[in-house]
C-alpha cells in the first residue's frame, strides 16, 4: 500500500495562483481571494480546504517583528555534531525547538549539520545560547556564529 505522505498532489494553475496570493496576503478574504484569481468564492473555498488537507498549505501565520518585542539582535548558527552523535539528530533539533530565542532550525546536508536561527536583545544573549545551548551540549562539535544584519523572507511561490 503507498504512503499517501509520498504522494505529490497535482496542482493546476488555479491552486498555484491561489497558493501565490496567500503567500503574499494569508488575511486575504475568501471572496478577495476567489476575485483576484478568476473563480467563484464558494469554489475557491473548497479549493483551499483541499490544499490544507493535502498539506500543500501547512499552516496560516503571523510574521512578527522580533525588535518590536524587544530582540534587536538575530544570528544564525552553524552547528556540526559529533561524528558519534549523528543518532541525536532529531533530539537535537527538538531541543533547539524548544529555546523562545529560536525562531527557525534547519537540517542541512554539507559541511554543517544545522542552522539555527535566534532573535535576542542583545550579542550578550547570543553569547549566552551559545555556552549554555551549544557548547555545553556533548553531541555538539563545531559552531560558528553569523549576525543578521537584515532579513527579508518570501515564500517559494512568485
Amino acid at each position: 500500500m503507498e504512503n499517501s505522505k509520498n504522494i505529490q498532489p497535482q496542482l493546476d494553475g488555479v491552486d498555484r495562483e491561489i497558493l501565490k496570493e496567500l503567500s503574499r496576503n494569508a488575511r486575504i478574504s475568501n471572496a478577495e481571494l476567489a476575485a483576484k484569481v478568476g473563480i467563484a468564492p464558494s469554489t475557491c473555498l473548497g479549493r483551499v480546504k483541499t490544499l490544507v488537507e493535502q498539506r500543500v498549505i501547512r499552516s496560516f501565520s503571523a510574521e512578527i517583528s522580533p525588535a518590536s518585542l524587544g530582540l534587536e539582535l538575530q544570528a544564525v548558527i552553524s552547528v556540526t555534531l559529533r561524528a558519534g552523535a549523528r543518532a541525536n539528530l532529531a533530539a537535537f533539533m527538538q531541543s533547539m525547538r524548544e529555546h523562545p530565542q529560536v525562531i527557525q532550525v534547519f537540517f542541512l546536508g554539507g559541511a554543517e549539520d544545522f542552522l539555527v536561527h535566534v532573535a535576542v536583545r542583545n550579542s550578550e544573549e547570543i553569547r549566552e545560547f551559545v555556552l549554555e545551548q551549544l557548547s555545553n551540549n556533548a553531541s555538539v562539535a563545531n559552531t560558528r556564529t553569523n549576525i543578521v544584519f537584515e532579513h527579508s523572507h518570501k515564500g517559494p511561490i512568485s
